[in-house]
């Protein structure tokens, strides 16, 4: 089981000093393109996780995954040396997570899923972002996915919070109060 509060408090300390810097948005997308790029290769996660390698080693890896990051902010780029350093690189991932979680909760955002049988069309996935603002009082960024099983209308899930309109769950509804 991962740390959780190593991570947290890395991803907390990467954002007290992005903000003073002001580019927390940007060290968010960044970070995230950088644990994508450890997730999407197992290969270099192994070299940067494995104690085989020295430590050099992979500080030499880690500075050419950087180059791969374009226009990486310098705040970050010093996280991940010293994330080397400790040997907590194994620990990217959440503190990815975490640091955006954090960052959207500093900013008053909030994150959602939305899930519709086919895909929904701009100005109605507009009306349905506006919808959840009104109801979280937040600003809502929406991720969208497509599942056919749900046969017709809309699940979505903002925060904690799932909101279920489709046409499978009505109709598991109806079989459950016919039975």
């Amino acid at each position: 089981m991962v740390n959780v509060s190593i991570a947290r408090r890395y991803a907390r300390a990467l954002l007290d000093v992005s903000s003073e810097v002001g580019r927390i948005d940007a060290v968010a997308e960044q970070l995230t393109a950088f644990a994508d790029i450890l997730a999407k290769n197992p290969e270099l996660a192994d070299v940067l996780h494995n104690p085989a390698y020295s430590r050099a080693q992979r500080s030499q890896v880690v500075e050419g995954v950087m180059k791969l990051v374009p226009g990486l902010e310098p705040v970050l780029a010093n996280t991940l040396r010293l994330l080397v350093d400790r040997n907590r690189l194994v620990y990217a991932h959440d503190i990815a997570r975490l640091f955006r979680d954090m960052a959207d909760a500093r900013a008053g955002r909030v994150r959602g899923n939305v899930t519709s049988a086919a895909a929904l069309p701009a100005d109605t996935l507009a009306q349905l972002r506006q919808t959840l603002q009104q109801l979280t009082q937040r600003d809502v960024i929406l991720e969208t996915r497509v599942d056919p099983s749900l046969l017709g209308g809309v699940s979505a899930q903002v925060g904690s919070v799932l909101y279920d309109g489709s046409l499978r769950t009505q109709l598991d509804q109806m079989r459950r109060e016919l039975k």
